[in-house]
């Protein structure tokens, strides 16, 4: 079949759900949407789209369902009165859930005779379709080799690996990476703020190119060893940031917004201790 006319149908409307059908229709593959809560497809449908009334319609209509929905509890919900339809089709599941929850759905659905790919999207619903956007895809290496290009229009697709918890694995642990970023920004301009600085300046001229020039070390020093390379000391290191959590403590910074630099200054005394 074209990959172009291969009809896909999306379970789940939120926001990313939206953006997900978007990208594809942009792209001129045949989308099918459902929702559980009527009346966001209409922007959809007005772009072409077919809104279904039901799981089963949605998913008889579709050579490939798409679920992106809360959580795994809710693609159980909607998938189980609905699974002698999906028998003998495919589903990706771009649900965000755990390692555990992706095997045990996978184990679900192959018991149904339904083929699963399991995901992970790299990306916010503004920035889906985009070049810098990718989706993490884990399962059986031929299904994705099918999935792959159907679905390529919402973000590089990037294979990790037969196991079908990898997928969750993976973008679990990068969205620890990204909200960890994220504390430290939100730290840092709490801080400049309690102490009557430019926080526009700050964030622009300082923070900015300073967390831009410092990410890829950052990313390539991250380790599970209790060492730390030597030209680092993490003697110092951990006298840095308990200078840090002082200031932070002076200027009232709630003290919640500083954990990830306990984290750190775990990680350096363990490195102390460890010789």
């Amino acid at each position: 079949m074209n990959i172009r006319n291969e009809r896909i149908s999306i379970l789940g409307l939120g926001a990313m759900g939206r953006a997900l059908a978007s990208a594809l229709l942009e792209a001129g593959r045949e989308v099918t949407v459902w929702n559980r809560t009527p009346g966001k497809a209409g922007e959809l449908v007005a772009r072409g789209a077919r809104e279904a009334s039901s799981v089963e319609e949605a998913i008889g209509t579709g050579g490939l369902t798409v679920a992106c929905l809360l959580d795994d509890v809710s693609v159980r919900e909607t998938l189980a009165p609905a699974m002698r339809k999906l028998a003998g089709g495919t589903l990706v599941n771009l649900t965000s859930g755990s390692v555990r929850q992706a095997r045990e759905l996978a184990g679900w659905l192959e018991g149904h005779g339904v083929r699963f790919l399991a995901g992970g999207i790299m990306a916010v619903p503004p920035t889906v379709g985009t070049e810098g956007a990718f989706i993490l895809y884990s399962g059986a290496r031929d299904l994705f080799d099918r999935v792959a290009p159907v679905l390529g229009p919402i973000g590089r697709p990037h294979w990790v690996g037969e196991d079908p918890g990898f997928a969750a694995l993976y973008d679990m642990a990068a969205l620890s990476g990204m909200y960890g970023m994220g504390a430290g920004a939100d730290h840092a301009v709490a801080l400049v703020h309690a102490e009557g600085g430019d926080v526009e300046t700050f964030k622009r001229e300082v923070l900015r190119p300073w967390m831009e020039q410092m990410l890829p070390i950052t990313v390539d020093g991250a380790d599970v060893s209790e060492s730390v390379p030597d030209e680092y000391n993490p003697a110092m290191q951990a006298t840095g940031l308990q200078s840090i959590l002082s200031a932070s403590g002076e200027a009232g910074v709630p003290a919640d917004l500083a954990g990830h630099l306990r984290a750190s200054l775990w990680r350096m005394r363990r490195a102390v201790a460890a010789g």
